[in-house]
């Protein structure tokens, strides 16, 4: 329940290190960069847009060379290869390859001038095709498609839709040109959709026959082939067989690059990298021969950085406290609760005048998805899935590393009340020992019966459990309000007005309530009246200073009462606000009940062969679905009760995110050795 301690610096130091020194800020990733403006003519800003472009599009130049190889060579990936994170290179590995920028460069516009040329040669190999198609038909004459008749004759060289005879044609044209005789027609080919024609006249009737010709339905080819069709044929399979000779080469050259995938994201990776650092660039302010950065760097690692630029670089650097309205945030729990930091990130960070939650947070959180997800099983899958990846992965992403160590931890939780309700795989235990076994199913605490009580058989009890659990959480809550104004405002009757004034009203009215009659049926139970005397006094005390002192920031008194009385119109937020963790319950008995609802539709086929599998085939994939789905409800609304009802008791959030100058590629990282 700490955030660290920051501190600002300034480091100046000579602009021929500059470079050297962003890209070792950026390797050890421990500060961030503010804009610093100075009012001295003597320094100024460099524009650096045009450069980071560049490196931009260089980076973006090493990422479509790798799709294009992937394509070709397909990079293999685990089913788990999210969970992997980014390989971690050695400085000495990093300055070998950075030495290899530009060769590596120069393959990835090979590369990708190769498959221009293959697309090219593609698109080439679709028109030749389509040329060669319409051959086809033509493939019977015996002269140039453009051949158009003698001195004396006229050609036609065209088609007739549909199927007809040369008779047929002839006869056509002895109707609309009875006048002129001497017209031949020599069928090409003929078939359901078009006929091809070779139609030769005098040269003279030569107008009035493609008039008639045109009348007749006469077309010409689409395509018009220069030399005979059957010597175009031949051209066409040369071109077509260069063009597959051609992109043959291409792809084995691309193939051939197969060894220069990971050398390809790193060269992104590198490229974006430099575009960060000219990015950041344009927040120093430099001179002729100097430069001034300043930022803020967490205390543990301020004078480490000053020794390492001191030492390096020959640079001076100042360090100073960090004033808290502007520093940044940084969270440090300890390792139960470091995980749930995820969650608090999601909603806002602390700022600098409150508390951090994240400690109080946790163990609420965990003790909540667990009573929703409520099996022992599924904690058991949840937990064992979740050490696995941890065990195998160690270079994972921090981000990702914390949400499966929180998801760890909510397996535990949920392996417990599992064990606590006696659901293990819902019903699992006693199903299968009644179907398969025939037998009685043992008596085993957690596995067959519960621990503590059934929430199926006892609902009650649970929605008076879960609003016990709730009322911990919401006066949880007030009491970090009361430490806020305490040890950071300092406002101690503020704790008087605002927190002890709540816990008096709602305290009192629950005393009260479970003093009535109907708590019997309710809760099982009720107390003696005195404890309703008292817990009447204490919510009259409350709703009293609640309704003096709520509005006591007006002077107006008519306008500090209303606001009184507006504020004790909360009363029903709290009434809400302990209702809602009835989802306690709601979660938990859909669980339970979903999973032995699978188990009893598995059972359905008996003791058989085909039983069996169906049994495990229902189990496997039913409690799959089962999983997913529960698992993502108890996640949702324990991120609920956490946003809405705790923190709406105390917290303001608003803190800055500490975001500092590193490494944020996607394939590989680096660090500066110590």
């Amino acid at each position: 329940m700490a955030m660290l301690k920051m501190q600002r610096v300034y480091v100046y130091a000579l602009l021929k290190y500059c470079k050297d020194i962003l890209e070792a800020l950026q390797r050890r990733g421990v500060i961030e960069i503010e804009n610093l403006e100075m009012e001295d003519s003597v320094f100024y800003k460099d524009d650096s847009t045009s450069s980071q472009e560049n490196y931009r599009r260089t980076a973006a130049t090493a990422k479509e060379a790798n799709e294009i190889l992937s394509r070709y060579a397909p990079h293999k990936k685990g089913l788990l290869s999210s969970f992997k994170g980014r390989e971690q290179l050695t400085r000495a590995q990093y300055e070998e390859l950075v030495d290899q920028t530009q060769s590596i460069l120069q393959v990835a516009y090979d590369i990708i001038a190769a498959q221009k040329n293959i697309d090219t040669w593609n698109a080439e190999k679709i028109k030749y095709q389509s040329q060669l198609d319409s051959m086809q038909p033509w493939l019977g004459l015996d002269v140039p498609m453009t051949f158009n008749g003698t001195a004396t004759t006229r050609a036609f060289i065209g088609k007739f839709p549909g199927s007809k005879t040369s008779t047929e044609i002839l006869a056509g044209l002895a109707e609309l040109i009875p006048e002129i005789e001497g017209i031949d027609v020599e069928i090409i080919s003929a078939d359901s959709n078009q006929t091809c024609v070779f139609v030769l006249c005098s040269r003279g009737d030569a107008d009035a026959v493609s008039d008639a010709l045109r009348r007749s339905g006469f077309e010409y080819p689409s395509y018009i082939s220069p030399v005979a069709p059957s010597v175009r044929e031949t051209e066409i399979k040369k071109h077509l067989t260069n063009r597959d000779t051609r992109i043959a080469s291409a792809e084995e050259f691309i193939l051939s690059c197969a060894e220069y995938a990971d050398k390809l994201d790193f060269l992104e990776d590198y490229y974006v990298m430099k575009a960060e650092c000219y990015a950041v660039y344009g927040d120093i302010a430099t001179s002729r021969n100097t430069f001034v950065m300043t930022g803020y760097v967490p205390e543990t690692q301020a004078q480490g950085l000053k020794e390492f630029l001191e030492m390096n670089y020959e640079a001076e650097v100042e360090i100073e406290e960090a004033t808290e309205n502007g520093a940044p945030v940084v969270l440090r729990n300890n390792k139960f609760a470091e995980p749930t930091e995820t969650v608090l990130a999601t909603y806002s960070y602390p700022d600098h005048h409150e508390a951090d939650p994240t400690s109080i947070m946790a163990i609420f959180y965990y003790v909540f998805f667990g009573m929703m997800f409520s099996d022992a099983g599924y904690g058991i899958v949840m937990s064992l899935a979740c050490a696995i990846v941890l065990l195998k992965f160690k270079g994972m992403e921090p981000g990702l590393k914390k949400s499966v160590k929180m998801f760890f931890w909510c397996g535990i939780t949920t392996t417990f009340w599992g064990l606590m309700f006696g659901s293990f795989f819902g019903d699992a235990v006693s199903v299968i020992s009644n179907t398969f076994f025939h037998t009685a199913p043992p008596d085993i605490p957690g596995l067959v019966k519960p621990i503590w009580f059934d929430p199926v058989a006892d609902p009650m009890r649970m929605l008076m459990f879960s609003f016990l659990l709730g009322i911990i959480h919401l006066f949880t809550g007030l009491a970090i309000q009361a430490y806020n104004d305490i040890r950071y405002k300092k406002e101690y009757l503020a704790v008087i007005y605002d927190v002890i004034s709540w816990y008096l009203l709602v305290g009192g009215g629950i005393l009260a309530l479970l003093t009535m009659d109907m708590m019997q049926n309710i809760a099982g139970f009720t107390l003696p009246p005195i404890y309703g005397t008292v817990g009447g006094i204490m919510a009259g005390v409350g709703a009293i200073i609640i309704l003096l002192f709520a509005g006591r920031e007006s002077r107006n008194p008519i306008i500090r009462l209303c606001k009184g009385a507006y504020g004790l119109y909360g009363t029903t937020g709290y009434l809400s606000d302990i209702l809602s963790y009835s989802r306690l319950l709601a979660l938990g008995l859909a669980t339970g009940v979903i999973a032995t609802v699978f188990n009893k539709i598995g059972s359905m086929m008996g003791d058989g062969i085909v039983g069996i599998i169906v049994f495990i085939l229902i189990f496997i994939i039913g409690h799959g679905v089962n999983i997913g789905i529960n698992a993502l409800g108890a996640y949702v609304h324990t991120n609920r009760l956490q946003f809405v009802e705790f923190f709406g008791k105390f917290y303001t959030g608003g803190g800055k995110e500490f975001k500092p100058f590193k490494i944020n590629t996607k394939h590989y990282t680096v660090k500066e050795e110590n």
